[in-house]
């Protein structure tokens, strides 16, 4: 498939062309063929679209961006596919991507974001300032987002990134992504990852190759593991009872991370599973085999 064309002026030598990827498999949630090893495409608002781009007239990988963020870049076959993270707070409706290539040319891909309504939940806390922070609570929560902020919007450069998980750990999962959650009946942001419940002590495992960005205790993610997987893709693990890695620790897939606790702001032992892709916090059921999430239900 030709995604753009090269449009010559008489002015600059910078070409821009604008299509529109309206693709049936895109649209469906299903991946195009040949694409088994991509994450599953959902592109909704916490989802993740996946669009095609021609190789042949790309001639390597492509700098894509979306909202002005680096989009990961996949070759699968003969093709090249933009991996692209979809705020949950997106409108529906028509979105464009930034290409730019090799020689020296640029395009714009338009992709349509469908839709979706997620479910609301209503949790009890007891700590009322893990609700309503004091004066001090509100320093150090700012001072940790600085952490948090530079390690979700990371961006290392990765030929091969492994985009299909295993589990992080073995357990029920207890909360899913999407969430429009309550806090002793007080609004707050959607949940922005899935919450796996397991014994205090379960271990946690990394789902796939990465490199460990940071770790610390949270005033709200308590214990707290961030791995770099390449491209922008970075996941996090929270309310750990122990972690066992240090910043800057090479991990394999598999290796022990840590443990599941109650730290921060939980009502009981699981396992908080963030994953983030062009610095946008997405669904983790799109990263795992679907006879995995089998086993978390």
């Amino acid at each position: 498939m030709t995604v753009g064309r090269n449009i010559k002026g008489a002015a600059t030598a910078f070409a821009s062309v604008c299509l529109l990827a309206l693709l049936p498999g895109v649209l469906r949630g299903s991946n195009p063929p040949g694409a088994a090893g991509l994450p599953q495409s959902s592109p909704v608002p916490g989802g993740v679209a996946i669009i095609p781009l021609d190789g042949k007239v790309l001639n390597g990988p492509p700098k894509v961006f979306y909202e002005e963020e680096r989009v990961m870049t996949i070759k699968d076959g003969e093709f090249w596919y933009a991996i692209v993270g979809i705020p949950l707070d997106t409108d529906p409706g028509r979105h464009t991507l930034d290409i730019y290539r090799h020689d020296n040319t640029r395009a714009r891909i338009r992709f349509k974001v469908v839709a979706k309504e997620y479910k609301t939940q209503y949790l009890t806390i007891k700590n009322k300032r893990k609700v309503n922070p004091n004066e001090g609570d509100l320093k150090r929560i700012r001072e940790e987002q600085t952490v948090i902020d530079a390690s979700f919007s990371r961006w290392r450069d990765a030929e091969e990134v492994s985009t299909r998980f295993s589990l992080p750990v073995e357990g029920r999962m207890s909360s899913p992504f999407g969430l429009r959650r309550f806090y002793n009946s007080q609004p707050r942001k959607p949940h922005s990852g899935m919450d796996i419940a397991a014994p205090k002590g379960t271990p946690v495992f990394a789902p796939a190759d990465g490199k460990v960005i940071a770790t610390g205790e949270f005033f709200f993610t308590g214990k707290t593991v961030f791995l770099d997987h390449g491209q922008g893709l970075v996941t996090m693990y929270c309310h750990m009872d122990h972690v066992d890695v240090r910043s800057g620790q090479v991990i394999k897939q598999h290796e022990i991370i840590g443990t599941v606790g109650t730290t921060g702001r939980a009502t009981g032992p699981h396992l908080h599973w963030s994953v983030s892709l062009n610095n946008t916090r997405v669904n983790p059921a799109l990263f795992i085999p679907e006879k995995l999430m089998a086993r978390l239900r």
